[in-house]
């Protein structure tokens, strides 16, 4: 009797609980991941395309990995902005008013270190995924990756500290 009570509790509280906050929609969210796959497959850049498209007036290097972590070193002429900070008014403060405006993104995972400030993540976690899928979500359509894995050492990177 018991093993039943407690089943019949957890299927009546789970779709409740799970509907709770009107501020929460993992549905969508789910719905926003499988519109954006196949965009975010199409604007993945080597590492000379993306610094050539970096170079273009009016594109922006977004580095949204932590504050800290983009102190101790980001690819030049990147800005910060934190995925945890990420909001419509943030978003707007750093981008600006053209919400098509080129945004390049890179994480942890496109380098080959493996040290501070870039540790490799769980592939299946990499920044990258979440930025590309939060700044389409927010209404900035035009995203680009870089989709090498490449060494901050390399010149042609040009890492900087700082």
């Amino acid at each position: 009797m018991r093993p039943l009570f407690l089943a019949l509790a957890l299927t009546i509280a789970t779709p409740a609980f799970a509907q709770a906050n009107p501020q929460i929609d993992y549905p969508a969210f789910e719905t926003l991941t499988a519109r954006v796959a196949p965009q975010r497959a199409a604007r993945l850049l080597a590492l000379d395309a993306f610094k050539a498209e970096a170079a273009r007036p009016g594109t922006l290097l977004l580095d949204a990995r932590s504050k800290d972590a983009f102190a101790r070193g980001h690819i030049k002429g990147a800005v910060n902005l934190p995925l945890t900070d990420f909001t419509a008014d943030s978003l707007a403060a750093v981008i600006g008013p053209d919400t098509n405006r080129p945004i390049l993104i890179y994480c942890n995972n496109n380098f080959s270190n493996d040290q501070s400030p870039v540790p490799v993540k769980a592939a299946a976690l990499a920044l990258n995924i979440q930025t590309f899928i939060n700044l389409v979500g927010y209404g900035y359509p035009n995203v680009r990756e870089l989709a090498d894995v490449v060494d901050f050492n390399d010149p042609k990177v040009e890492w900087v500290t700082g």
